[in-house]
């Protein structure tokens, strides 16, 4: 009996001896990723106002529902369709939690600091929120109490998830820093991407931003691709002429964690709105302020080619992942699609009986924007459907005494789609 027991325990401590050897680190699980479905304003880190999700082309309006002040930035959608509003309102609460498939029901709400509401706030996987106010990049879990609060020098943009439980911060100044997700602790060594910043006048150039002029630095959200490691940042630097892009690189686990590879100024005129990237993180996409679609090479900033649009895009386009080119939005724009063919590009349709208002989002084989004008004359605002094969229209909603102008149009993980004006009015259309 003792040799059989003796032979047990040997045999235990080997099993045990060989699960703890095979083991491999599994910490990676808790590390922040972006929400299934509409994370942040256009979608993904690489703005492309894209989502996997196959949009429903039937809907009907559901709910509407006001912030009771302004919005300068879509809404982003969590893995449980709960929806993040970043308001400015005179009073109370500005930054919303609200229950997307329970009729616009909120959840939680606090105020922050006013003066930042042209950026949004981001989403991850675990319901986590991270967004700033003029002064601080803050952090909240699904509840509304603060998980961290770190201060940094100017606005922060819309931030990105890096991975390896990283966050990626740009503010309106052109501070950039990378947080712990958990901790709100800094990683690395910040970069300037301007000189000369008072750190104490962290609200310098606030008022130019949502118009996009001179004296705010960084007026659009970064565009990161994981597929590259490759972050571009549009960039008015104080004495320029006109905007241009800067490229980043981020290299995990090393020093420095981001480093500056080059500069452009490709876009003679000078760039527009967000940036965006390819699905494989070579190309960057940039609206001209000459009315002109422009690639840009985003390994070294050179221009690969421009295409005229007729127009000024005021919001990014939005990219699939093979290749086609749906054109932002404005006053007085046509809805437009190109393929990039490498060394130029291919107009693939045009429709210049709609002026799209904002930007378009792509799920699946529908797309949806924000037009002008309804059924009942071009007054108003319509949400709608097309096709993005060839530009027609599948279905169009109108939105009920809409006021403003549209932000965008996010499409959650349960095809449920959510348009926003700057009014602050919330239109939830559920799939019919």
């Amino acid at each position: 009996m003792l040799r059989r027991r003796g032979v047990l325990a040997g045999i235990a401590v080997a099993a045990v001896a060989g699960l703890l050897g095979g083991c491999s680190n599994t910490d990676s699980w808790v590390d922040a990723a972006p929400a299934p479905g509409w994370p942040a304003q256009y979608a993904d880190a690489a703005n492309s106002s894209h989502t996997d999700t196959a949009g429903a082309s039937d809907l009907q309006l559901d709910w509407t529902r006001s912030v009771k002040g302004e919005l300068g930035a879509g809404p982003a959608l969590g893995i449980h369709g709960w929806m993040m509003l970043n308001a400015q309102t005179e009073t109370g609460c500005s930054l919303m939690q609200w229950e997307n498939a329970d009729r616009g029901r909120q959840r939680w709400c606090t105020r922050l600091h006013q003066g930042g509401g042209f950026f949004g706030a981001l989403i991850d996987g675990f319901d986590n929120v991270y967004v700033g106010q003029p002064g601080a990049m803050l952090s909240f879990p699904p509840t509304q109490w603060i998980r961290w609060r770190a201060p940094v020098i100017g606005m922060p943009s819309t931030p990105r998830i890096l991975g390896d439980g990283l966050l990626l911060v740009v503010t309106h100044l052109g501070q950039v820093l990378v947080f712990d997700t958990h901790q709100g602790t800094v990683a690395g060594t910040p970069l300037d991407l301007v000189d000369g910043v008072d750190p104490t006048d962290f609200r310098r150039g606030l008022a130019d931003c949502a118009g996009a002029h001179s004296d705010c630095p960084v007026a659009a959200a970064p565009a990161f691709s994981p597929a590259s490691n490759t972050v571009v940042v549009s960039l008015w630097q104080p004495g320029a002429k006109e905007p241009g892009l800067v490229g980043l690189k981020y290299h995990p686990g090393g020093t420095p964690l981001l480093s500056q590879e080059w500069t452009s100024d490709a876009v003679d005129a000078g760039v527009l709105a967000s940036p965006v990237l390819s699905a494989d993180g070579s190309t960057v996409y940039v609206n001209g302020r000459d009315q002109r679609l422009w690639a840009i090479n985003a390994a070294d900033g050179k221009a690969k080619w421009s295409v005229p649009l007729k127009f000024l895009a005021q919001t990014p386009p939005a990219v699939t992942p093979d290749g086609l080119i749906v054109s932002g939005g404005g006053p007085d724009t046509d809805l437009v699609a190109f393929a990039d063919r490498g060394e130029h590009a291919e107009q693939v349709w045009r429709r210049d009986d709609v002026a799209p208002l904002s930007s378009s989002s792509l799920a699946g084989k529908v797309g949806y924007t924000v037009v002008a004008g309804t059924s009942l004359g071009p007054a108003g605002l319509s949400l709608l459907v097309f096709d993005p094969a060839d530009g027609h229209t599948v279905n169009s909603y109108p939105l009920p005494e809409a006021r403003g102008f549209p932000l965008g149009v996010a499409v959650g993980h349960d095809q449920r789609v959510v348009a926003t004006t700057s009014a602050g009015q919330v239109f939830s259309f559920a799939p019919a």
